[in-house]
């Protein structure tokens, strides 16, 4: 049975994740790129998921062994998360206000997948956000999850990078049209930035965890 502090972070991973992922990016276009042409998609689905869940393990992996060594760091580096997340949030709002089309070019020859999984790692690792939405961001929110909870946390992000990129590129011919939407993606972003800013409020709190000290006298009470 999975216990009410479990379910919190799985519940904060999963929104936190989904947040980040669904912004308008050159690899949100690629995936559903490749959907419409019905190209090596589960092998490029598959990829970006794995690629993101590897980052986040590693962020929250890291940032947690920094908070062990020097929990101060930890609670400064939430402040600077809780401060990137209040600016993704308000970028989304600006997004909303002036929402744009995901478009997908489905012209072009066939292409090998070997050829195509490279061009995915080019699009996904040269990309300095997406080291700070996963490894930076995802792992010291993740990391100041209370104590055997991080796990709860990782899937639930995890499982929100697995569900976008399936839905863009297994179900790229139903979701084009939605998100050659204007209308759509004005309220996708506003909802994403009210998300972003109610999770930077509890960041700011210390509520996600409760912080390093926290986490440090639930591990002295079990």
């Amino acid at each position: 049975m999975v216990d009410n502090v479990s379910l919190s972070s799985f519940i904060t991973g999963l929104t936190l994740g989904g947040s980040l992922i669904m912004a308008i990016g050159a690899q949100n276009a690629f995936v559903l790129r490749q959907g419409v042409r019905g190209e090596h998609v589960v092998a490029v689905v598959a990829l970006c998921a794995v690629l993101d869940i590897a980052l986040m393990a590693i962020g929250i992996g890291s940032a947690d062994a920094v908070g062990g060594l020097h929990p101060r760091l930890l609670d400064a580096a939430a402040w600077g998360g809780a401060a990137m997340l209040g600016w993704y949030g308000l970028a989304a709002f600006r997004r909303a206000c002036n929402p744009h089309a995901l478009q997908a070019d489905a012209a072009g020859g066939a292409r090998s997948v070997r050829r195509v999984l490279a061009q995915t790692l080019g699009i996904s690792l040269l990309n300095p956000h997406v080291y700070l939405d996963t490894v930076v961001l995802v792992g010291t929110i993740g990391a100041r999850q209370a104590a055997g909870t991080q796990g709860a946390f990782l899937v639930g992000s995890g499982l929100a990078s697995v569900l976008w990129f399936a839905a863009l590129g297994l179900g790229a011919r139903v979701v084009a049209p939605l998100f050659a939407r204007p209308a759509a993606w004005r309220v996708l972003d506003a909802g994403i930035g009210v998300t972003m800013w109610w999770i930077a409020l509890r960041l700011a709190q210390g509520s996600l965890g409760g912080g390093a000290a926290a986490r440090s006298e639930l591990a002295w009470a079990q």
